[in-house]
């Protein structure tokens, strides 16, 4: 079941399709109801008994927050067993985005990037390139380091002014300028700069936060990505138990058509 596609990232090899942590912290992007959902689902044996399956079906790497929860799930996880890799976001709520960053870096990620939304906003600010001593930090610590972004110009002015970037978290939908409004035009313009610049992309929100057809989604986001890129999607299990299975069986399907 393991023969998902994968890339490289740094030193290490990831799956093309990439497990989002979003619904394990309860962060639906669709409400508040939503939220506590999630949150009252996925306790800590169901997170783990969902990671699991994502490595039982060849997803071998987790996207997550760098904060205490996840943190303390995957030292569970791992000392049972557990093997999945982790890509971290800083944690944007914490006062030291370089002490999140030497915690991260300490508990085992294989990779780094600095939070989207916090990205966005410093952009706006006219502020972003204070980032580039979180980016240096990372890569201090001999990780990957990454930049978050719900916006391609975000992109476009990292490498413009040698941010070091070695990966870019980019979404499918501008989220920095509309409030969980998704235009189908904002997957174009993510995609056209995933194109353009010849570094690894995770590609987010390919499925607009659960608005989107599956099939659609998946054929969509491969086809416009780089064979270098990786898609990360959510997993809620609640409704669909099968999810896992069936986002490998897309994944494996659109892969080989890039």
């Amino acid at each position: 079941m393991n023969n998902l596609p994968k890339i490289k990232l740094g030193n290490y090899e990831i799956s093309r399709l990439i497990v989002g942590g979003n619904p394990f912290s309860g962060n639906s992007h669709q409400s508040n109801q939503m939220n506590k959902e999630m949150r009252d689902y996925y306790t800590t044996e169901r997170i783990k008994a969902t990671l699991r399956e994502c490595e039982l079906y060849g997803i071998n790497t987790l996207q997550a927050r760098g904060d205490v929860h996840i943190m303390r799930m995957l030292n569970e996880y791992w000392n049972e067993g557990g093997k999945i890799q982790w890509i971290a976001q800083t944690a944007s709520e914490l006062a030291s985005v370089i002490n999140n960053v030497n915690q991260i870096a300490s508990f085992g990620a294989i990779a780094c990037y600095h939070h989207g939304s916090k990205t966005d906003a410093l952009y706006r600010e006219g502020k972003l390139d204070s980032v580039k001593d979180v980016i240096s930090a990372i890569k201090d610590k001999g990780i990957p380091a990454g930049l978050g972004t719900h916006d391609p110009e975000v992109v476009r002015y990292a490498e413009d002014n040698n941010f070091g970037v070695d990966f870019y978290m980019m979404a499918f939908y501008n989220l920095s300028k509309r409030n969980e409004v998704y235009l189908p035009e904002d997957r174009e313009s993510a995609c056209k700069v995933i194109r353009e610049v010849d570094k690894t992309f995770l590609a987010f929100k390919i499925m607009a936060g659960g608005r989107n057809d599956p099939n659609e989604a998946f054929e969509y986001a491969y086809k416009n990505i780089k064979p270098k890129d990786a898609v990360v999607v959510g997993i809620f299990t609640k409704y669909n138990p099968n999810q896992v299975k069936d986002d490998v069986e897309l994944a494996k399907k659109f892969c080989s058509r890039d």
